[in-house]
């Protein structure tokens, strides 16, 4: 790939206009917010290594195959998708290859303190709320020199949205399943969270690929945007969970914007694709705002995993705390890049930033690069990074105790990566991704 390939290209050689042309009549302003896009996309161009953000990740992979959106989703009957379903999520959004899949969904069952939270796609809630959506919608995760997002927005046509009124509290979680199924297909997925004040929701953004083989090992790239925004004293958990096919490529950006003294508490695991990339940037807008990121990746073969995070401190009296862990085992390649920022004026932030990292082979590698910029002097703030195998003595311990070496081994590395899936406030969920992390630390070398 040349350094000034654009991202237009691999679209199987059409013009963005003939593959917009078919899509549903939409608002004037959300028209010129997807023309604005498109004339980036004639701009911008596809990083590579040279690129500082973009050094430890080769994307090139993206521009070998020749990707198209789906014309129509794959029919698919509850029963294919069951399996992935959330017990205690009574409103669930599908979407097939980019596509809202409404008999697949159901968002009847939100129930909060007045029952007026709104779980739509975009549009269905255009109709009656796009006076609450359009200065968000493409307002918080900038388009102007990131191709991934510029293309997303292009081709935003339809979105999962969640809308939580003043003081409402959303009992159950909010689940919004992304399912991929058609080969060499580009799906842009499209979220938008908004949290009125003094509202609370959890909400998981999961995105999956069928179980049968066939699905597995087929090519497809899902670029994905998120945009989240806790207005005051709002409280958002977010659970996302990445767990496509072994060939997937997967690009995604997530904003979030903290309204005084809001809450953000994150959980993000990574354990699918071929290529995986999250970018994760939260501002703190006003005083007082919390937030927790948690992460894990989870890789092995020739995978690739990188998470890229920016805390923007950018008021007083803020606080954070990250965790982000990584086992990496064949000879896969993970990436963690965190960055705390506090602003000039931002006194009394407090922020803790850790990453841990576990390399079960001579092959597995871990790039880490966390930082801290701080232009405030009344703060508090730490990070650090650690990297390293299984420890001897511990393998021993258990092995004093009756376990094999490999099955020692195997505890341990479930128990490093099961402190992370344990912060998932969803019972149901967490189960599943507990016997997943299980099934494959158990297949690590």
């Amino acid at each position: 790939m040349s350094e000034t390939t654009l991202l237009t290209p691999p679209i199987a050689g059409r013009t963005l206009e003939s593959l917009l042309a078919g899509q549903p009549q939409q608002a004037a302003w959300l028209k010129a917010l997807r023309a604005e896009a498109v004339e980036r996309l004639g701009v911008l161009r596809l990083p590579t290594t040279r690129d500082e953000e973009w050094r430890f990740t080769d994307i090139s992979l993206i521009g070998k195959t020749s990707f198209t959106p789906a014309l129509s989703a794959s029919y698919l009957k509850v029963a294919d998708v069951a399996h992935f379903f959330i017990e205690e999520a009574s409103t669930r959004l599908v979407f097939v290859d980019g596509i809202f899949a409404p008999e697949l969904s159901s968002a009847n069952g939100v129930h909060g303190t007045r029952s007026g939270a709104v779980v739509s796609n975009l549009t269905a809630a255009m109709a009656v709320h796009a006076a609450a959506i359009k200065p968000h919608l493409g307002q918080h995760a900038p388009f102007t020199k990131d191709a991934f997002a510029a293309q997303n927005t292009a081709f935003l046509h339809d979105a999962a949205v969640v809308i939580v009124p003043r003081d409402e509290a959303v009992a159950a979680p909010v689940h919004l399943l992304f399912i991929a199924t058609q080969k060499d297909v580009v799906s842009t997925p499209r979220c938008l969270v908004l949290a009125e004040a003094g509202s609370a929701v959890t909400v998981i953004e999961d995105y999956v690929v069928l179980h049968q083989p066939r699905w597995q090992e087929e090519t497809h790239f899902t670029n994905t945007v998120a945009e989240i925004v806790l207005k005051d004293n709002a409280h958002v958990t977010h659970v996302r969970v990445q767990r496509e096919g072994s060939k997937a490529l997967h690009i995604a950006n997530c904003a979030v914007s903290l309204g005084r003294a809001s809450n953000y508490q994150s959980v993000s695991v990574a354990l699918g694709a071929r290529l995986s990339r999250y970018n994760l940037n939260v501002l703190q807008t006003a005083e007082g705002a919390t937030c927790a990121l948690d992460g894990l990746a989870l890789i092995s073969g020739r995978q690739l995993a990188d998470t890229h995070s920016c805390i923007d401190h950018a008021q007083p009296h803020g606080s954070s705390r990250q965790l982000h862990k990584c086992i990496v085992g064949g000879s896969a390649h993970a990436v963690f890049d965190g960055k705390v920022m506090v602003r000039e004026g931002a006194q009394r932030t407090d922020a803790q930033q850790n990453n841990r990292n576990l390399l079960l082979s001579a092959k597995a590698h871990i790039d880490t690069k966390p930082q801290l910029e701080i232009f405030a002097s009344d703060v508090k703030c730490t990070h650090g990074a650690t990297v390293g195998q299984l420890d001897s003595e511990e393998v021993f311990y258990l092995q004093s105790r009756g376990l094999t070496e490999a099955a020692a081994r195997n505890l341990l590395t479930y128990a490093f990566g099961a402190e992370i899936i344990d912060r998932i406030p969803i019972a149901s969920l967490k189960r599943q991704l507990e016997q997943t992390v299980l099934e494959q630390t158990t297949g690590l070398p």
